[in-house]
């Protein structure tokens, strides 16, 4: 008994007192720790909550599937009720109880009208601690410099055909992060250029053993330097490929229905990443410049990548579609004629004879957002919609779908910011019905300030104005 004791509380005091997760637990990634101590500010942990609801297997998927907002938003029962109203469609922010979200960050959200039967968006705000990985013995890589990294996290999670793959990304997506990031703790704080091979054994990250070269060393005259900030992006990469994977497997038993788009913030080590897969977007706002931090990803902005994939691959246009695109849809009595197209390899136009395959219907459709691929969705990139299959057919569009965001990086330390500045996320409800210009300036008017916020643009969602509901 003594021991158990001993080794509880040790664990407590290792975990930053959260509680230890349940090894058979669906939730989290693979040989993830437990859930790091935050700041006072930082808000109650949604994964703190998936944690608890381990504890009971059989409830699981109840749990997932029962309808819930984000933890921050503290919402009473009859707040929650208001949330789900499509008559009143009011407009939730955190209630102002003195207690601020990291860097003080505003949010808002409010629920499409009549779209669906809940709010099937989710978002996240955390204070992520990685420690760094520990060898196959146990032990610390040696030289171990006893400190990990502190990543600050935003994500919003635009769903649709159902919330369970967006609720189940702002639980655990920056979980895989953390575990990518486990690797690369020592790494990113040695000045140092990264390695570019680390060793198999316990010893210092940057020592390099020419044994392990395979081939003639004269085919490689020189070696890439791979940036810091590269391996961060790869991280992020790596970890939405894991949370898509994720999905796949536990789509069944936890409910998992539908998709969503991804927008995601790491603030790391003075640098900014934002990752985006879907139709979300992102600015900063400095001295009065808004920048751009993200593109939006539609069947019209990556028709070039869905052409090349259905090129390579006819099997998955399953003789219904075809990779061509054409001003309209063909009609049989003009087989023969000469009609205006093109394909994966062009940007303009051109004149084909019209044949009998090009009848199938356009893989790309439409213009703006009404574009579809395979007539069906109207975004190419983010995680889940692993059942999504083609209206009256079994013929499945995920493979089409990209999980990868593209993600880019913003250096704070590059620039000097005013007090006004601002990182604004939103998902596509709020862009559709007004411009970069419009949110600037309907946003907040004050900084970020007080004890642990870094200095710099600060995060906010305007769509805590309810002029901006479409």
């Amino acid at each position: 008994m003594l021991n158990r004791v001993r080794s509880a509380v040790a664990h407590l005091v290792s975990s930053g007192g959260a509680p230890p997760p349940s090894p058979k637990s669906p939730d989290l990634p693979k040989a993830t720790s437990a859930l790091p101590a935050a700041p006072p500010e930082a808000p109650r942990s949604p994964p703190a909550r998936a944690e608890r609801d381990s504890a009971a297997p059989a409830k699981t998927a109840e749990a997932r599937a029962s309808f819930s907002r984000p933890t921050f938003l503290q919402l009473s029962p009859g707040g929650l009720r208001r949330a789900d109203d499509h008559a009143g469609r009011a407009v939730q922010s955190p209630p102002d109880t003195g207690r601020r979200l990291p860097w003080s960050t505003g949010y808002a959200e409010v629920i499409n009208a009549g779209k669906s039967r809940h709010n099937e968006d989710q978002a996240c705000c955390e204070v992520v601690y990685v420690e760094g990985r520990k060898s196959v013995s146990g032990a610390p890589r040696e030289p171990s410099r006893g400190q990990g990294l502190c990543f600050y996290y935003w994500g919003l999670f635009d769903g649709h055909a159902g919330g369970g793959a967006a609720e189940m990304a702002s639980r655990l997506l920056h979980r895989h992060i953390r575990e990518q990031l486990k690797d690369l703790v020592e790494i990113l704080q040695d000045p140092s250029p990264p390695p570019l091979c680390l060793p198999s054994t316990p010893g210092a990250p940057g020592s390099s053993d020419p044994s392990h070269l395979v081939g003639p060393q004269s085919c490689w005259s020189s070696q890439k330097e791979v940036a810091h900030e590269s391996l961060v992006v790869g991280a992020i990469e790596n970890a939405f490929q894991l949370m898509d994977e994720q999905m796949a497997r536990e789509r069944h038993g936890h409910q998992v229905e539908g998709g969503c788009c991804a927008l995601v913030v790491v603030y790391l080590l003075g640098k900014v990443y934002v990752a985006n897969a879907g139709d979300s977007r992102a600015i900063i706002v400095r001295n009065g410049e808004i920048i751009p931090m993200s593109r939006e990803f539609t069947p019209e902005t990556e028709r070039q990548r869905l052409q090349l994939l259905g090129f390579l691959k006819p099997e998955l246009l399953g003789g219904e579609f075809t990779h061509l695109e054409f001003p309209r849809r063909i009609q049989p009595k003009e087989l023969g004629q000469r009609m205006l197209y093109r394909d994966q390899n062009m940007t303009g136009w051109a004149y084909k004879k019209i044949e009998l395959e090009d009848l199938r219907f356009p893989l790309v459709c439409g213009e703006g957002k009404k574009a579809r691929v395979m007539a069906t969705i109207g975004v190419t990139r983010g995680l889940g919609d692993h059942n999504l299959r083609v209206c009256s057919s079994t013929l499945p569009i995920k493979p089409f779908l990209s999980c990868f965001p593209e993600v880019r990086v913003y250096d704070l330390t590059q620039y000097e910011h005013c007090p006004d500045d601002v990182l604004v996320l939103g998902t596509d409800g709020l862009w559709d019905v007004t411009s970069d210009c419009e949110v600037h300036s309907s946003g907040p008017s004050s900084g970020p300030g007080g004890p642990g916020h870094p200095s710099g643009p600060w995060l906010a969602s305007p769509q805590q104005q309810a002029g901006f509901r479409g």
